[in-house]
């Protein structure tokens, strides 16, 4: 595996070989392993290691760069010349700031250094997967279910490195279960990952996959409309993923955010709070961004009030200098920033909602709901508005109808046309927020919510 030092060593020679006025590289490496199962049986293995670093040269404000997974000399020398070679044909970017000192980069501290690696997640063997994999298998097969799924586990290190001395360096360990349980005409599906595997409870996971795999079976369709709608922590990160990408200041300079000419008003309902934050216990990743700066924690929203968006350096720089000056908060770099060159800019990607004063679990929640439908994932989801953020999108493996306190049935899966203004408008009640992940949008740390007035537009046919 990459170790800081060896990428230390790598950034000397490249340093030594480039004649930029400004070199930076970035080394990612990790190593990762996979378990695959299907019809209650393993049928892949793999592991793959790999380092890769990307090197940027800068020449008076014209850059690029280019990749190698190859280390020696020769192979150093190729890229730094390829990326020499495409820098000096750019156009010069007056955007385009001097590459950040470590100074600049950890002004606001050294930022998030929770404990990522966990030594008992390397540890994992291809013979460790079998047995949790068997023990999967083993609820499956009590409950008379096919089941298929994953289980990996992973370290990485990645770091950046520059000619002005940064030299930031990030180690973590991931380790994933994700299991689906099929019956005849239904399933149920769990997914969880944590950087330390001694979180990840398979036989639990396994167990909830296969209860609702089996309590919808032989569902029943009832008529689209607009329903209470009990949303589990997945379905509700699948869903407000598609609106983070507007959290940025290049978003709203491009005025393509949804946030644009709402920033500092009411959008959401008055129990919404989102954070983003890479120091939170729940989260994972790195605790800079793509120029090296550190991430640093920022209110998005408090009490359903759009506080702020983040922003990389040449964004803030840009957005100080521009009409909006005064008008969208705090202007500074955040550290949300991409790897230069990027269109993008910028983005939160450590989302954490804030948990409510009374939370609720789902179980209590449907047994305060009179009729209402509860929904444990999404899919198939895509924009529809993107200034009023209707999203559309499909229910999928444990679409249940609650009547009476009680869940009665299995429900035919429905499609929906939700607006997540309104969404984040209507909640009820929420859960005490967990980490989360799905399948559409990348992990976060967010509620159950119990919402209103979901809007479900037809029923499929399975």
């Amino acid at each position: 595996m990459l170790t800081k030092e060896k990428a230390a060593d790598i950034f000397d020679r490249i340093r030594r070989f480039s004649s930029a006025d400004e070199v930076e590289a970035i080394f990612t490496g990790s190593r990762f392993a996979l378990t695959r199962f299907a019809n209650n049986a393993i049928h892949q293995n793999v592991e793959e290691e790999n380092s890769i670093v990307s090197i940027r040269t800068n020449f008076a404000g014209r850059t690029a760069r280019a990749t190698t997974n190859q280390f020696d000399g020769e192979s150093l020398q190729r890229a730094i010349t390829a990326s020499e070679n495409l820098a000096r044909v750019q156009t010069p970017d007056p955007d385009l700031l001097p590459m950040p000192t470590s100074e600049e980069a950890n002004a606001a501290g050294e930022g998030a250094r929770a404990t990522r690696f966990f030594s008992q997640t390397v540890a994992i063997t291809p013979a460790d997967r079998a047995e949790v994999v068997e023990g999967i298998v083993s609820v499956a097969g009590k409950h008379k279910l096919a089941t298929a799924g994953i289980y990996s586990t992973s370290e990485s290190g990645e770091g950046i490195f520059n000619s002005r001395g940064l030299a930031n360096w990030h180690r973590q360990t991931l380790a994933e279960v994700s299991i689906t349980m099929l019956a005849d005409d239904s399933s149920g599906w769990q997914k969880l990952n944590s950087p330390d595997v001694s979180n990840l409870d398979s036989i639990r996971l396994a167990e909830t996959a296969a209860q609702k795999a089996v309590e919808s079976a032989h569902p029943r369709e009832i008529a689209p409309g607009k329903y209470r709608v009990i949303l589990e922590p997945a379905a509700v990160l699948d869903m407000v993923g598609f609106m983070f990408w507007d959290y940025s200041g290049v978003a709203i300079l491009d005025q393509r955010s949804f946030l644009n000419d709402r920033i500092g008003t009411q959008v959401f309902g008055e129990n919404i709070n989102i954070s983003d934050d890479a120091a939170h216990p729940l989260q994972a990743g790195s605790p800079f961004d793509g120029e090296g700066m550190t991430r640093q924690r920022v209110q998005l929203v408090e009490n359903g009030v759009v506080k702020r968006v983040v922003y990389a350096r040449a964004t803030a720089r840009k957005m100080k200098n521009s009409e909006y000056a005064g008008k969208v908060g705090l202007i500074e770099p955040t550290g949300h920033g991409f790897p230069l060159p990027n269109e993008v800019g910028e983005m939160p990607l450590n989302i954490v909602f804030g948990g409510p004063e009374n939370p609720q679990s789902v179980e209590q929640m449907v047994a305060s709901t009179e009729r209402g439908v509860l929904v444990t994932r999404l899919w198939y989801i895509r924009e529809v508005d993107p200034y009023e953020k209707i999203v559309t999108g499909m229910t999928r493996d444990g679409t249940f109808l609650v009547e009476d306190g009680k869940i009665q049935r299995g429900l035919r899966n429905f499609r929906f046309n939700q607006s997540l203004i309104s969404m984040l408008s209507n909640v009820d009640t929420m859960s005490a927020p967990v980490r989360a992940c799905g399948e559409e949008s990348f992990d976060m740390v967010t509620p159950a919510m119990k919402v209103k007035e979901f809007n479900f537009t037809e029923a499929t046919k399975f």
